[in-house]
């Protein structure tokens, strides 16, 4: 289904456009990624709808991903990791986050090293989608340290155990997501635009 919905997408591109290859692989990438993340969605909320925790999943897809918007982080090299491992935390963090109840000093600690670990090594590019602009790395570290900051605050003040615990799971995972270990373990490359730039030097700045 995703081969022929993309192929057919790419030949009317192609019929009524004259973009060069480079551009056609970029909207291609584009497609896929927006095709993968229709999918996953789709079979979230079904599982989501099934456990009856939609608006918690909601919640927390929203919270994780407006951290992970600028600190970016790993994806997963085929679509069938992506979905499992989408499902697994954006079904299970929710279930996780309604049934347990933290130390709230102990989710201070635990917000304030991943806010650490996130201006450290946020943002963490791909070798599919290298951050190659050195003006625009920083952008992203700042912001990514910022809105960890932000959660780490809220965390302290907010009183909604599941939002509490969904704000410290975000900053947990996107360390996770981010961390050099875990594109060690997955056998990927990290800091990614180092090697674009040695074979792109004209992109250096």
């Amino acid at each position: 289904m995703k081969k022929f919905l993309i192929s057919k997408c790419m030949n009317y591109i192609k019929s009524k456009t004259d973009y060069n290859d480079v551009k056609l692989k970029e909207i291609e990438y584009g497609l896929v990624g927006i095709y993968l993340t229709i999918s996953k969605l789709i079979v979230i909320a079904l599982i989501a709808l099934l456990l009856g925790i939609m608006k918690e999943t909601i919640i927390f897809l929203l919270l994780f991903n407006i951290v992970r918007a600028t600190a970016f982080g790993l994806h997963a090299s085929k679509s069938w990791m992506c979905l499992v491992s989408s499902t697994i935390f954006f079904i299970g963090i929710p279930l996780v986050s309604i049934n347990i109840s933290i130390n709230i000093y102990l989710k201070l600690i635990l917000a304030i090293l991943s806010t650490i670990y996130i201006f450290k090594y946020a943002p963490a590019d791909t070798h599919k989608r290298p951050i190659v602009n050195k003006k625009r790395r920083k952008v992203y570290k700042i912001i990514s340290t910022i809105i960890s900051i932000i959660y780490t605050i809220l965390i302290i003040i907010i009183d909604n155990n599941f939002i509490s615990n969904c704000l410290l799971f975000s900053l947990i995972l996107e360390s996770f997501m981010i961390s050099p270990i875990i594109y060690k373990i997955f056998k990927l490359p990290y800091n990614n635009y180092i090697k674009f730039l040695e074979t792109h030097p004209e992109f250096s700045n």
